[in-house]
């Protein structure tokens, strides 16, 4: 190969920026241009293309975001939209692709390369951490970091005003930004999708701190698939309890800002990884990390399964509270 592209789709999530980096410089110390493809699949099929070479990235690891920006294309989704994308990159001399994103970004990259036989390989880039084939995506340790910053600030106003407060944060479908900032957030509640809530359970407990003086609580709700369903489970507590409470829904909030230590290793790692695979031959695979190692998983099987958070952690959660 000689000339390769990249892009980001999907939401944003802090440290893309370091992944870009680090696949652009592998790709250039073995001799290969790239490119980066603005604005996702979106930017690819209006050939929106620009040169990366050593400078362009240079500075980035810290930025938040994507420097590439991103976008959700309704025309990709289409085989017409394809074909334009893939008559783009032909144009442009890209033999191959690396795709920062989640598991719709695979699956269109997935169908691009079966279609027109391009080579492509994934990079798990989402603060959901919701991705098979990877202990952790990119962006989930920073936003769980923001959750639990506000997770401290909030307990400081509900120790206050002896309120309990939901606090509701990302995660879509995946109660794992949930579990993680409200176990170390010593929340005396975490409710995420994988487990059906009691509401009556959450309320006894409630009331049962109330009685034995602890009027301070923290009850930390994944989002589920819209955000604001903490508000619906709070007023269905209050009726449940009579207990004043206060709503905070951290929304968009989690996915900027500066990415952690965490993040910009873990992205360095995988976007290297990803550049290197796609040079060494490999196509249709998500790089990921298990323990220590990198590995490749086929996108067949990254939306076959769905990842699952260790229930331990809620458990425990449950018993410290």
């Amino acid at each position: 190969m000689k000339r390769i592209g990249i892009l980001t789709s999907g939401g944003d999530s802090p440290g893309m920026n370091a992944a870009i980096r680090s696949a652009t410089r592998v790709a250039i110390s073995r001799g290969v241009e790239m490119f980066g493809i603005m604005r996702g699949y979106q930017g690819m099929i209006e050939g929106d293309f620009v040169p990366l070479d050593r400078r362009a990235v240079a500075g980035i690891i810290g930025r938040g975001g994507t420097i590439l920006k991103t976008a959700r294309s309704k025309e990709f989704m289409k085989p017409a939209g394809r074909a334009r994308a893939h008559e783009k990159v032909r144009g442009a001399g890209l033999e191959g692709l690396v795709v920062i994103g989640g598991d719709g970004s695979f699956r269109g990259a997935y169908k691009l390369s079966s279609e027109f036989d391009i080579p492509v390989i994934g990079v798990p880039g989402s603060i959901d951490n919701d991705s098979v084939g990877t202990d952790s995506t990119i962006g989930f340790d920073t936003a769980v970091n923001i959750a639990l910053e506000a997770i401290d600030r909030i307990r400081d106003t509900a120790s206050s005003h002896d309120r309990v407060f939901f606090i509701e944060v990302m995660g879509r479908s995946s109660g794992f930004i949930a579990l993680h900032s409200g176990l170390c957030g010593g929340a005396e509640a975490i409710l995420i999708p994988e487990v059906r809530g009691e509401l009556n359970e959450l309320a006894a407990l409630l009331k049962e701190n109330r009685r034995q003086g602890k009027l301070c609580n923290i009850v930390v709700v994944a989002e589920g698939e819209e955000s604001g369903g903490a508000f619906t489970i709070a007023n269905m507590i209050k009726t449940l309890t009579g207990l004043d409470f206060r709503v905070t829904i951290l929304g968009h909030i989690q996915r900027g800002g500066i990415p952690t230590a965490a993040d910009r290793l873990l992205a360095t790692r995988l976007g290297a990884a990803a550049a290197e695979a796609l040079l060494d031959g490999k196509r249709n695979v998500m790089a990921g990390v298990s323990g220590n190692d990198i590995v490749l998983t086929p996108f067949e099987q990254i939306w076959d399964c769905r990842k699952e958070p260790d229930l331990g952690l809620l458990r425990l959660a449950k018993l410290l509270s």
